[in-house]
């Protein structure tokens, strides 16, 4: 059985900080405390034992961020060597996404999450994550079922908590935005559970590149490498399947037709999203596991930007293997929010393979505006020999494409209009037919002569 529970387990001490102090989520202390550990460069999850409710009242329900702030804790998430942090958990990713398996369900009298009753919002321990959010907001899970071909998508959404049994979302024109909008259509509100806490492959499984007829229940349980449990909501009983082992599930409907303002809320982009009407949602039940763990994720971060870009990579790598068989490495970078820039090395054999490469790795996701393909000889997950092959590879006049009026993110503060989004493709490797000197390098023989450890005290 795979839940978060079991995860924090194989966390060692340097891997998983406690806070037995109390702190207010809902006044920053969780965020201020993360932002210090970034600025030290330090990326540990973070487990606060004593977190105070939105209303300040103490709580038995604890708090857990910074989970995926650490590429070698998602290889282990995957059963990987926490080494094999790079291509590997990609690969492996992209290789348990297409082996998916179905769910199995079980009486809510044998699930976890059925344990405890919670009256409303208020009662959870919900981060505000940013100075000019408005709200503390939820920032994991909801899953919506299609009425029409009743497979689940499951997606990253925001919540903003607006009062006791109300939230405000936000959903960009995806899939769950598709499910609303069919059943908006008919006059019906949708139905959805956010799920805050279970274990990292299920919030991986829920950022596949999968299309919309695909049960993303199927690929979670691809992640997992075994079916995931399901059991009936509290709400709408097998018209609505729940996760049995998450440590929270909040039950909610986004009504039809009303709207209100929603955010600012400071997204992944690292920019404040403006303030929009958004559809309203109502509350309509929440359960929780016994010494439940609520869990958040650090948005505009480290704990995101990871999050982003494990998920696609594999699926962006599979794409253009199958179009460019020298593909070696795809990285989509911190530096881009792990979204919107992708490093992609190859080995060409062909004038123009690099291109061909780009222009996939543009079709596979749309949040990517900026692909740079480089030879086999630079590591892609070494954004400096990237960049030092930019400079010393690239001619800017025959090099750098430009694509415009193309699909963006409605997130990325630079989008004019709607989606409408220009692109780059900056070729940084060595043309077939041309050649370069030798790249610098010391002898083998030496590297391993000359261990530092003795010589250096």
């Amino acid at each position: 059985m795979r839940d978060l529970r079991e995860f924090i387990e194989t966390l060692d001490a340097d891997d998983l900080k406690h806070v037995e102090r109390e702190v207010r989520p809902a006044e920053f202390d969780v965020t201020g405390l993360l932002q210090n550990l970034e600025d030290r460069d330090e990326y540990p999850a973070v487990l606060f034992q004593n977190p105070t409710d939105i209303e300040g009242r103490p709580t038995d329900i604890r708090l857990i961020s910074n989970v995926f702030a650490d590429r070698r804790r998602i290889a282990q998430a995957l059963d990987l060597p926490r080494d094999e942090w790079r291509m590997e958990t990609s690969l492996e990713y992209a290789r348990r996404e297409q082996h998916r398996i179905e769910p199995e369900v079980v009486p809510r009298t044998e699930a976890p999450v059925g344990a405890i009753e919670v009256p409303d919002l208020t009662y959870l321990p919900v981060v505000r994550h940013h100075r000019l959010d408005p709200a503390p907001y939820v920032n994991m899970t909801p899953t919506m079922k299609d009425p029409e071909s009743g497979v689940y998508n499951v997606a990253f959404l925001r919540n903003m908590v607006k009062g006791p049994k109300k939230m405000g979302i936000h959903m960009s024109p995806r899939h769950n935005y598709r499910i609303y909008q069919t059943n908006k259509k008919q006059g019906e509100p949708t139905r959805m559970a956010v799920v805050c806490g279970h274990h990292p492959g299920y919030y991986l499984g829920s950022l596949t590149l999968a299309g919309f007829e695909v049960d993303e229940y199927d690929v979670i349980g691809g992640m997992f490498e075994e079916p995931l449990r399901l059991t009936p909501s509290e709400t709408w009983g097998d018209e609505l399947l729940v996760p049995a082992d998450a440590e929270v599930v909040i039950e909610a409907e986004i009504r039809p037709d009303d709207m209100e303002v929603e955010a600012p809320f400071g997204e992944f982009p690292g920019y404040y999203g403006p303030q929009r009407l958004k559809p309203v949602v109502d509350v309509r039940h929440i359960s929780r596991r016994e010494d439940a763990i609520f869990q958040h994720t650090f948005v505009g971060h480290r704990d995101v930007r990871i999050l982003g870009s494990v998920p696609k990579e594999g699926g962006i790598y599979r794409d253009i293997a199958g179009r460019v068989p020298g593909v070696e490495q795809v990285y989509l970078p911190g530096s881009g929010c792990g979204r919107f820039r992708c490093y992609v090395s190859i080995d060409q054999d062909t004038e123009g393979e690099a291109k061909h490469a780009a222009l996939q790795a543009l079709a596979s996701s749309d949040f990517i505006k900026q692909v740079v393909v480089v030879d086999d000889d630079v590591d892609a997950f070494d954004e400096e020999s990237v960049l030092w092959a930019v400079a010393t590879r690239m001619r800017p006049d025959e090099d750098m494409d430009v694509i415009t009026n193309v699909k963006g993110n409605t997130l990325d503060p630079s989008v004019r209009g709607e989606v409408a989004n220009s692109k780059v493709i900056i070729d940084a490797t060595i043309h077939p037919d041309e050649q370069y000197p030798p790249r610098l390098d010391i002898p083998e023989d030496a590297l391993e002569r000359m261990q530092p450890e003795e010589y250096i005290d």
